[in-house]
């Protein structure tokens, strides 16, 4: 039988010495959502294909090209969620959480799933961040999510990011939107792709969405959305403008973006990066006031972002952005002869009881090929167990960044390991340029002191 060796096209294995990097993301993005009081939902990887032509458009790119659909065998259409706010907003409802204290704020992290060409930043299986407020109408609501994503990019160090917005609109202003792109695309009709050309009566601003080089090309001069809000969307606009400066946050209006889902109304969004090549786009999100109603339920008000998280990596990477250390063992205990072994096994749980990370050899080399792999785990001390060691009741604990060797009894491992370990820790401070010695001080190391 030949071996299966390769992933899936579009898809991507994030290996053991590369997936601290993500983890690190990850936790640094739920506790920046955490500070605006966004609690974490978890919604299932699938769901009925109607919930995403509903609630995404069955005009949209996404819907109409990227999905990855599929009857089951109970003859249900099932689709794989290519985003996450449908979901998030199906989860809304379905569990009664539009009956409790409004705004509800949810976020999370979760896998989406598009059949688009793969290229560097955009995979078919990617992971998003993404924030859901829904319920309130206030444009406040609009600042504050977009002031968390800038934190997001902050808290990571990532540099020379341009935010852009716009408003497209209630769905009262853009019928006459709708109205002026018809008539401007009408004379451009043969121009356009096949997809295009049926989009220009059903819905004609998803032309303006449209990825085709020549579709993009014939709609460089079409009307732009802006110049056709009413009142109040023109007001809303104001106030959202009004609390970004408050914040110190930097924005042009980009009057072409519209967004590639259905369901934005109003304030739209995006963060935008020169770094990373044509998918620079990093952050999208915005309002989607009519969202709820058409999924079922009440009128709600409501708004969010997503942010691709493998985009986001390849971002810093690209940049230089700073990751913390992948993390270390804490010991590496090197066994030789079953009694030995057997001590280790015990001093390892112990260890681990005490929320250390504590390793040993599970295919009992020799002495030497146990310190190499101590050395490739890059493990911070490592202690030798032989018979005398067994005997004796004590070892030698080595520190492997500067080789010094401490004596350590066997019988309390544990607390002589915290000891030794705390007063090097200790010994490396320095006040006024003079480093202390901690050890005599507070007795640490001392074997008659414990």
């Amino acid at each position: 039988m030949a071996l299966i060796t390769k992933a899936i096209k579009g898809t991507k294995d994030v290996l053991p010495g590369e997936v601290y990097k993500n983890q690190y993301i990850e936790a640094t993005v739920i506790e920046a959502a955490e500070k605006y009081g966004f609690k974490e939902i978890r919604t299932p990887v699938f769901e009925h294909t109607e919930l995403f032509r509903r609630g995404v458009g069955d005009t949209t790119d996404v819907v109409q090209k990227e999905m990855y659909s599929f009857d089951d065998k109970g003859g249900r259409n099932i689709t794989l969620r290519p985003e996450g706010t449908a979901g998030a907003a199906r989860s809304f409802l379905e569990n009664g959480l539009c009956n409790e204290t409004l705004p509800q704020k949810v976020c999370y992290i979760t896998s989406c799933y598009r059949y688009e060409k793969p290229q560097a930043g955009r995979l078919r299986e990617f992971h998003q961040f993404g924030v859901e407020c829904f319920g309130t109408p206030s444009p406040l609501a609009d600042a504050e999510i977009i002031s968390l994503a800038k934190s997001v990019f902050d808290t990571l160090g990532i540099r020379d990011l341009h935010l852009e917005i716009n408003s497209i609109g209630c769905p009262e202003c853009r019928k006459k939107f709708h109205t002026a792109l018809k008539e401007y695309f009408s004379s451009k009709k043969d121009e356009l792709c096949e997809t295009c050309r049926d989009r220009l009566e059903r819905n004609p601003m998803r032309i303006l969405d449209c990825k085709s080089p020549i579709c993009a090309e014939a709609a460089k001069d079409a009307p732009v959305v802006i110049d056709y809000l009413c009142d109040d969307c023109k007001a809303h606009f104001e106030e959202v403008k009004k609390y970004l400066k408050a914040e110190n946050i930097e924005f042009t209006v980009n009057p072409k973006i519209v967004r590639g889902l259905d369901y934005y109304t109003k304030t739209v969004f995006e963060f935008i990066s020169s770094s990373i090549g044509a998918q620079g786009t990093v952050c999208g999100g915005g309002r989607y006031d009519g969202l709820i109603e058409e999924l079922g339920g009440q009128k709600t008000p409501s708004l969010g972002f997503g942010m691709g998280l493998e985009r986001l990596l390849l971002l810093m990477e690209t940049q230089g952005c700073d990751f913390p250390e992948d993390s270390k063992p804490d010991l590496f205990i090197a066994a030789l002869g079953e009694k030995a072994t057997l001590k280790a096994v015990k001093i390892a749980k112990d260890m681990r009881e005490e929320g250390f990370s504590c390793l040993y050899d599970l295919n009992r080399r020799s002495l030497r090929a146990q310190m190499k792999y101590a050395d490739r785990l890059s493990a911070k001390y490592t202690v030798v167990l032989g018979d005398s060691e067994v005997e004796s009741g004590t070892a030698k604990l080595k520190n492997m960044q500067n080789g010094e060797e401490t004596e350590i009894a066997l019988a309390t491992f544990v607390s002589g390991y915290y000891n030794i370990t705390l007063s090097e820790q200790l010994n490396d401070l320095e006040i006024n340029g003079e480093t202390l010695d901690f050890s005599s001080l507070f007795g640490l190391g001392d074997k008659e002191n414990g």
